[in-house]
C-alpha cells in the first residue's frame, strides 16, 4: 500500500533574491520618512498669514495656504506610518517603548492637523469678510490673530517638541538593537536634548520661535530623521538577530510529497 509522507523540501536555488518581509518595511517605513519633509515649502507659503492682519483684510488668492494645508496633512499621516511600519520590528527590542514611539507619533499628528485646521478657519474668515457687508474688522484681525497663535503654538508643540520625543524613543531602540548603523541614532539622541531645551525655553517665554538656537537645535533632529529615512530605503535593516527571527516566521516552510 502506498503511503503519502510529508518532509521539508530542499528550497531550490533562486534566480533572483526575492525581497525578504523586513526589507520590504525598512523600504516602506523609509519612504514615509522621507515623505515627512514634503512640509518645508509651508515656511514659505504661509509667509503672508505672519502679517495676519493685512492677510485678512486683503485681497487676492490663498491657494498657498491651502497647500500648506494639505502638505502638512500628508506629512502627519506620513509621521502615523513610520511608527505603525516600524512598530513589529522595533518591539521585539522594547515592546514598551515601540509602543511608546507609535503613541506620540499619533499625538504629534493630532496637533498637525489642529494646526493645519486653525489655519484653514482663517480662510474661511477671509472669505467670509469679502462676502459680507460692513463686517466689523477690528473682531476679525482679533480673531485672526488668535488662529495664528494656535498654529504657532501646536507647531511648537507639535512639530518641534514631538519629534524630539519620537527621537528619545525610537533612536533607544535602534541603538541598542543595532538595526541601523549607530551614528544614525545618535544624532537623534544627541539632538533631542538640545531642541528640547530650545522648547523650554520658548514655553517659559526666554527665546522667540525662530531664534539661532532653535535653529540650531532642531539640526541635529531633521538629520537624524532624513538620514534614517534614506538608509532605511537604500540599505534597510541590519543584519541581527531581529530581522533574523522577522525573517525566518514569514516563510512558510516548503514541502514535496514523498511516495513509498
Amino acid at each position: 500500500m502506498a503511503t503519502t509522507v510529508r518532509t521539508p523540501a530542499t528550497k531550490p536555488p533562486a534566480k533572483g533574491a526575492p525581497m525578504s518581509s523586513t526589507r520590504k518595511t525598512a523600504l516602506v517605513a523609509g519612504i514615509f520618512y522621507l515623505i515627512t519633509f514634503i512640509s518645508i515649502p509651508t515656511l514659505a507659503l504661509y509667509g503672508p498669514i505672519k502679517n495676519h492682519q493685512d492677510w485678512i483684510l486683503g485681497s487676492g488668492g490663498h491657494t498657498a495656504v491651502l497647500v500648506g494645508g494639505f502638505l502638512e496633512v500628508i506629512v502627519a499621516l506620513a509621521g502615523i506610518g513610520t511608527a505603525v511600519t516600524l512598530y513589529p520590528v522595533v518591539k521585539r527590542q522594547n515592546e514598551g517603548a515601540a509602543l511608546g514611539f507609535v503613541t506620540a507619533r499619533v499625538l504629534e499628528g493630532s496637533m498637525i492637523f489642529v494646526g493645519v485646521v486653525s489655519l484653514l478657519s482663517l480662510v474661511t474668515l477671509r472669505q467670509d469678510l469679502g462676502a459680507a457687508a460692513g463686517a466689523n474688522t477690528a473682531a476679525l484681525v482679533t480673531t485672526a490673530a488668535s488662529h495664528v497663535a494656535v498654529y504657532k503654538w501646536t507647531f511648537l508643540l507639535g512639530q518641534t517638541l514631538m519629534p524630539c520625543i519620537n527621537a528619545l524613543l525610537l533612536g533607544s531602540l535602534l541603538y541598542r538593537s543595532r538595526l541601523v548603523p549607530r551614528i544614525l541614532p545618535v544624532m537623534g539622541l544627541i539632538g533631542a536634548p538640545l531642541l528640547i531645551s530650545a522648547v523650554i525655553a520658548k514655553l517659559l517665554g526666554g527665546i522667540d520661535h525662530y531664534t539661532a538656537w532653535a535653529a540650531i537645535a532642531t539640526l541635529p533632529v531633521a538629520v537624524w530623521e532624513f538620514s534614517l529615512g534614506v538608509w532605511l530605503v537604500v540599505k534597510g535593516f541590519n543584519p541581527s538577530p531581529i530581522t533574523a527571527g522577522m525573517d525566518a516566521a514569514s516563510r512558510p516552510p516548503a514541502y514535496h510529497d514523498v511516495t513509498a
